[in-house]
C-alpha cells in the first residue's frame, strides 16, 4: 500500500497576498494575478507592480481555499494573488515533476469540496503520497515533449477524406463490448490504480484507488449514464471502470492515436442519448460509427493515425 504523509509535512502552507484584482492596474507585461480560478493555470490577469509589495516567487503551488476548491498549480512566474489562495512552499528539494505530481494529488480531494464546504481550514491535514512513494514515471517524465505547444498546426497535416465516403462499422464488430463494475464507496481507498465513472472531463477518472485493475489498458471508455452520455476517453493503463461505463476492448492493433479519433467520432454520436434514452450496453451493440475507408472497405486505421499526428501537440502522443 502507498504511504501516506499530509501535505503539512512536505510542504509550508501560506496564505496568499489578498489582493483584490478591482484595486489593481491591468498590465498586459506585468505580474500575474494568480486566483481561485480552475482555468489558465490559475492566472486570471496580469497586474501592474504594487509599490512595496514583492510577488510571491516562482517555483510555488497555489491552490485555492475556496472557489474553485483545491485547484492547484505549479507556478512558473512570480505572482500576486487574491482572496482565499495558498502557496505551497516545499520543505525539501522537489522537482517540477514532481510539484506537478502533488498538485494532481492535491487536486483528486476536490470531490470532498465544494463552495459551501471550502478547504481553508483543512488544507494541511490532506492527505497525498509520501515523497518515497511517488511513482518512478513521474521522476522520468520529459517536459520536451511538450516543445512547440504554442506552434501553429503542422502546414503537412493530413486531410480528412470526404466523410460522405466513409462507412458505417458496428462497434460490436470492431470492439468487444464490456460493462463496468459496481464498487462500493467505503472501498476507494487511496492508491495508484484510476477509477473511471461517468463523468465528462479528466479522462473520466475521478480519483485513483487501492485497486484491483479490471480491464486492460489500451481500450476506450464510453459513458452510457451520469454526466456526459457519450463521452469517449482513451485509458493507456490498467483501470477499474464503473457500472455506469461501457468498455471497448480493440479487436484490431489499436494505440493512442487510433483511439483518439474513435474517440472523437463516438462523442460526436451524443445527440441520441440523454438520461432518458441511455447507451447501455444492448443499445451499443447494435450501434454503428462511420469512419474513413481503405479501397478494400475496410477501416483506414493508418489514416486516421496519420490525421492525429498531424494535429499540433501530438508528438507526446504514442
Amino acid at each position: 500500500m502507498k504511504k501516506m504523509t499530509t501535505i503539512n509535512d512536505i510542504f509550508e502552507v501560506h496564505y496568499g497576498t489578498n489582493l483584490e484584482l478591482n484595486a489593481l492596474k491591468r498590465d498586459a507585461d506585468g505580474i500575474n494575478f494568480v486566483s481561485r480560478t480552475a482555468a489558465n493555470n490559475g492566472v486570471s490577469a496580469k497586474v501592474a507592480r504594487v509599490s512595496g509589495l514583492e510577488p510571491t516567487p516562482a517555483g510555488v503551488l497555489t491552490v485555492a481555499g475556496g472557489g474553485s476548491v483545491l485547484a492547484t498549480f505549479l507556478q512558473p512566474e512570480p505572482f500576486y494573488s487574491g482572496r482565499d489562495l495558498y502557496f505551497l512552499v516545499p520543505r525539501i528539494t522537489l522537482s517540477d515533476q514532481q510539484k506537478l505530481y502533488y498538485c494532481c494529488c492535491i487536486r483528486a480531494n476536490r470531490y470532498r469540496y465544494n463552495y459551501g464546504r471550502q478547504a481553508n481550514r483543512t488544507l494541511r491535514a490532506i492527505s497525498v503520497p509520501a515523497v518515497d512513494a511517488i511513482p518512478n514515471w513521474v521522476n522520468e517524465f520529459e517536459f520536451t515533449q511538450f516543445d512547440g505547444i504554442g506552434a501553429s498546426a503542422q502546414t503537412n497535416a493530413i486531410s480528412l477524406p470526404d466523410t460522405s465516403k466513409w462507412k458505417k462499422f458496428k462497434l460490436d464488430a470492431i470492439f468487444e463490448l464490456k460493462k463496468g463494475k459496481r464498487i462500493v464507496k467505503a472501498k476507494l481507498q487511496s492508491g495508484e490504480i484510476p477509477f473511471i465513472t461517468a463523468i465528462d472531463s479528466n479522462n473520466g477518472r475521478r480519483e485513483f484507488f487501492s485497486g484491483p485493475a479490471i480491464f486492460d489498458g489500451n481500450t476506450i471508455t464510453v459513458n452510457y449514464n451520469g454526466n456526459g452520455v457519450a463521452e469517449a476517453f482513451y485509458q493507456p493503463v490498467p483501470y477499474w471502470a464503473c457500472d455506469d461505463v461501457n468498455v471497448l476492448c480493440p479487436k484490431f492493433a489499436l494505440n493512442a492515436k487510433k483511439a483518439m479519433f474513435i474517440a472523437t467520432v463516438i462523442r460526436r454520436e451524443k445527440y441520441r442519448f440523454n438520461y432518458g434514452r441511455k447507451w447501455h450496453l444492448e443499445r451499443m451493440r447494435e450501434s454503428t460509427i462511420k469512419l474513413p475507408i481503405t479501397r478494400t472497405g475496410e477501416p483506414d486505421w493508418q489514416l486516421m493515425e496519420d490525421f492525429i499526428s498531424g494535429l499540433p501537440f501530438t508528438s507526446g502522443i504514442h
